[in-house]
């Protein structure tokens, strides 16, 4: 039995709301299970110095927790006077699993950063927060094409990401904090909507693992990438337009 009672291949429940924010080009809160991210995507009319001059736009991430995130208060980075080596590494996932699926020259030379807070974490906030930096790009480029800034749907497909564990030999998808501290394995998988992979990060942490368990975690993040962007297809509506067909 899992810590919340639910079956070893089922998620906790997933919602998106959209535009909690008033300035921001995109914007939404992630809630998933107790883990809540807000992801807000913003445009911006410059592009890094090796795309000067260049037929081609670029998107950017940043990652943070705020203090009260977690069980205990945590100092903030800024104070710290400089970023983490796990903020470091999940903002680069965040902004190269985006430009996987984001055709960068119909941006022109503009820059779309993403900023994913995590306002509350129980595991999985790599997950949430790609999961909320899709739909907040979403939304912005569609209000890039509403004011015919970008021309063509520059979105190639949808993502999602899901995180799955090893419990006493068990796979087990989206755990909690609590059944990740007790995991022998974590990885998070990204893919497209229609099952590609894009980026596929774990290890197993106590004992070495069979390759074989690796291609049942694809099969199960699979589907459950599906459901995840089943839920981002029911609150984009008509922003979809964004996406190719």
């Amino acid at each position: 039995m899992r810590t919340d009672g639910r079956s070893v291949y089922e998620m906790r429940s997933l919602d998106i709301v959209v535009d909690p924010l008033s300035y921001a080009e995109g914007a939404v809160r992630v809630l998933w299970g107790r883990t809540h991210v807000l992801c807000t995507a913003s445009v911006e009319t410059r592009v890094p110095s090796f795309l000067r001059h260049k037929e081609s736009g670029w998107i950017h991430a940043e990652y943070g927790m705020l203090p009260r995130a977690t069980h205990e208060r945590t100092v903030r980075e800024v104070t710290r006077g400089r970023i983490s080596g796990r903020s470091a590494e999940i903002q680069r996932l965040i902004a190269r699993t985006l430009r996987a699926v984001t055709d960068l020259r119909a941006l022109g030379q503009r820059s779309i950063i993403i900023d994913c807070d995590v306002l509350q974490a129980d595991g999985g906030t790599r997950a949430a927060s790609i999961v909320g930096a899709v739909a907040a790009l979403v939304l912005a480029l569609e209000r890039l094409m509403a004011r015919r800034i970008v021309t063509q749907p520059p979105l190639r497909s949808l993502i999602g990401a899901v995180g799955i564990g090893v419990i006493a030999k068990e796979l087990c998808l989206d755990m909690t904090y609590e059944e990740d501290c007790m995991a022998e394995g974590d990885f998070s998988i990204v893919m497209t909507e229609a099952g590609e992979l894009i980026e596929l990060q774990g290890t197993a942490e106590r004992a070495p693992m069979q390759a074989t368990r690796v291609h049942e975690m694809l099969a199960v993040a699979a589907a459950a990438v599906q459901s995840v962007c089943a839920v981002q297809r029911s609150v984009l509506g008509d922003a979809l337009r964004v996406v190719q067909d």
